[in-house]
C-alpha cells in the first residue's frame, strides 16, 4: 500500500490553506472579542502532576527528571481547567486560553490528539453568561470567515440565530421518548456509595427507543448511548442548540442546580449535530469534588484498568476559589464549522504524523 502523502506536501497544503488563513481570522476576531471585555489571556502549564479525572479521558504520561535524578510522572494536560482555576483562587476574575490540549485513544474526522481548547472563565457572574458568550463567540467566527450559514455532513444552522435552549430531560423525551429524571436517583444516594439512577429502568426505555443495550452496562452507559443515538442527531439543526441541566452524575466538575440538584449547571452547545462547547456552572466544594474523582477513577479502574492521581493542590485552590462560571470550546470544530472543512485536520496547521506501517 502506497504511503499517504505528508500534510506538507505542496499540493496538500495549498488545499488546506484557505481553511487555516480562516482560522487565523477568527483566531484574531475571539481575542478580540475577549480583549474588550477584560477578560486577560493567561498560558497554563501543559505538564501536570494529573491530567485530569474523567472516567472515559485518556492522557499521555511522561517522566520528569530532576537534578538531582529523581523520577516524577507528569502527564500531558487534557485541559487547561485545573490551572486556570488556580489562577481563579489566586485572584483573577476573568481569563481565556487557547490551549493546546492532548487526549490519547482519539483521532478521526472530528478528533485530533493534540487539538486547541478555548477556554474561559467569569467569576461573580451568572451561569447564562457564558451562554451568551457561546452565542457571541459562534456568530463571530462566522462573520470571520466570511460566511452566513454552517452545513456539515447535510445540515444547516443559521450562526446568528440565538440559539435554542433545551433541558436533557425534554430532549431525552422529544427525541428518545424517555423520561430520564424518572430514573434519576436523589443526589446523596450517590454520595453514599448507590448507583446514580435506576438502571433497568433506563435500559428498559432505551430498549423500548430501539437502543441496544449490553448487560453490563451502567446506567452512564446507556444514558451515553441514548444522547449519541437519539439526540444529538437533532442537535444544532436551523440553529445552535443549547443543551443544558445535565444528570448531576453526567457533570463531575459542575454544581448542582438550586432547584432540582438531581441535574446540574452543565450545557453543551451544538451546530449541525456536533458538539464545539461544554460549561459548567462551576463547583466549588473541594470535598465533594474529591469524592466526584474518586467515583470517575473507580470506573476508570474498572473499565481500563488503570487510574490517574488527584491534583491535590488543585483540590486546595478549589476551596478559595470565588463562585464562578466557564467553557471549554472546541476551536478547531468551531473552524471546521465555519470555514466549511470536514476533518479536523484541515484546520490544524501541523497535525500529528503516524509512523509509516
Amino acid at each position: 500500500m502506497a504511503a499517504a502523502t505528508p500534510w506538507w506536501a505542496p499540493h496538500v497544503h495549498a488545499d488546506r490553506r484557505p481553511f487555516l488563513l480562516g482560522r487565523a481570522r477568527i483566531t484574531a476576531a475571539l481575542r478580540a472579542f475577549f480583549a474588550a471585555r477584560d477578560f486577560i489571556e493567561v498560558e497554563a502549564a501543559i505538564l501536570q502532576v494529573s491530567p485530569g479525572n474523567e472516567a472515559h479521558l485518556h492522557a499521555f504520561a511522561t517522566e520528569l527528571v530532576t537534578p538531582a535524578a529523581q523520577r516524577v510522572r507528569l502527564y500531558l494536560h487534557t485541559s487547561p481547567e485545573f490551572a486556570a482555576k488556580k489562577l481563579l483562587a489566586a485572584g483573577e476574575r476573568r481569563i481565556f486560553e487557547f490551549a493546546r490540549v492532548f487526549r490519547n485513544r482519539e483521532r478521526g474526522a472530528l478528533h485530533h490528539p493534540e487539538f486547541t481548547l478555548l477556554e474561559w472563565y467569569r467569576t461573580e457572574e451568572p451561569y447564562e453568561a457564558v451562554m451568551a458568550d457561546c452565542a457571541a463567540l459562534l456568530a463571530i467566527a462566522a462573520r470571520a470567515a466570511g460566511t452566513g450559514r454552517i452545513a456539515f455532513r447535510g445540515r444547516e444552522a443559521d450562526p446568528f440565530v440565538a440559539p435554542e435552549r433545551l433541558t436533557v430531560a425534554d430532549a431525552f423525551k422529544r427525541f428518545a421518548g424517555i423520561d430520564l429524571l424518572a430514573t434519576l436517583g436523589a443526589p446523596e444516594s450517590s454520595r453514599d456509595g448507590a448507583p446514580p439512577g435506576d438502571r433497568d429502568a433506563l435500559a428498559a426505555q432505551a430498549a423500548a427507543a430501539g437502543v441496544r443495550c449490553a448487560a453490563d452496562d451502567s446506567w452512564s452507559d446507556i444514558f451515553s448511548r441514548v444522547l449519541v443515538e437519539r439526540i444529538e442527531p437533532h442537535l444544532g439543526i436551523g440553529r445552535a442548540t443549547i443543551l443544558d441541566e445535565y444528570p448531576a452524575v453526567e457533570a463531575a466538575l459542575a454544581r448542582p442546580k438550586q432547584s432540582d440538584p438531581r441535574v446540574a449547571e452543565r450545557f453543551e452547545l451544538y451546530v449541525c449535530g456536533v458538539e464545539i462547547a461544554n460549561a459548567f456552572g462551576e463547583l466549588t466544594d473541594a470535598a465533594e469534588q474529591r469524592r466526584r474523582f474518586d467515583a470517575e477513577m473507580a470506573e476508570k479502574q474498572r473499565r481500563y484498568g488503570e487510574r490517574y492521581p488527584v491534583d491535590e493542590d488543585f483540590l486546595a485552590a478549589l476551596g478559595r476559589m470565588p463562585p464562578a462560571c466557564g467553557s471549554a470550546l472546541g476551536f478547531d470544530r468551531l473552524v471546521m464549522l465555519a470555514t466549511g472543512a470536514t476533518r479536523i485536520e484541515q484546520v490544524i496547521w501541523t497535525p500529528v504524523a503516524l509512523p509509516p506501517d
